[in-house]
């Protein structure tokens, strides 16, 4: 492979890989400096729910960006984008097992039935499961490409369901949700215009 080739494909996915750590290193970096605030298990709860929502949303971007900007290129980086999202919210998810509840299941058991918001993102995250056990070309390969994406069109509902748990923890001060419900509206919409489109004779 040339130094042009390797330019071309290494640059760009040492970038995305650097971009989706970032927020994970930033995390390290303020618990062993002791800067995680006088909450740290929220702060922690926080940045890794946020930081799903955001790697979800850009998930859902890559699709119409390829063919907005014309660079089909760009659908490489998808899978590796959504991996991302998973891991944040493993992570999310294991800061609210383990450092929230201790491992209380039967409090979780009562908080996923009587608190709405987390029944939210439990479907959330429980819905992101098959998605990351059959991101792999032999998943594609053993379900036919046709089942595969009717089963990776649940990451909509994920990221749905994600935007309404990030809404209703916050209550008061619905801004920045709101951005994310926004941006997910406009992903989604696009997505059924381009299907009309396609419908259209």
């Amino acid at each position: 492979m040339t130094n042009a080739r390797v330019r071309k494909w290494f640059v760009p996915k040492a970038a995305v890989w650097i971009a989706c750590l970032a927020p994970l290193l930033r995390l390290i970096w303020k618990g062993m400096h002791d800067d995680l605030g006088a909450n740290p298990i929220e702060f922690i709860t926080l940045s890794t729910g946020t930081w799903t929502l955001v790697l979800l949303l850009a998930t859902l971007a890559i699709s119409p960006l390829r063919q907005i900007t014309g660079r089909p290129w760009l659908i490489r980086f998808r899978r590796l984008v959504g991996l991302f999202a998973f891991f944040y919210a493993v992570l999310h998810f294991t800061t609210y097992v383990w450092l929230d509840k201790f491992f209380d299941f039967s409090e979780m058991a009562r908080d996923v039935l009587k608190r709405p918001f987390i029944t939210a993102g439990f479907s959330a995250f429980l819905l992101l499961v098959p998605l990351a056990m059959t991101s792999t070309a032999g998943s594609i390969r053993r379900l036919g490409g046709r089942r595969w994406q009717s089963l990776h069109r649940l990451i909509y509902v994920s990221a749905s369901a994600g935007v309404i748990h990030f809404w209703w923890k916050v209550k008061a001060d619905t801004r920045e949700p709101a951005i994310y419900a926004a941006i997910l509206a406009v992903l989604l919409l696009y997505r059924v215009v381009t299907r009309l489109q396609r419908r259209t004779p």
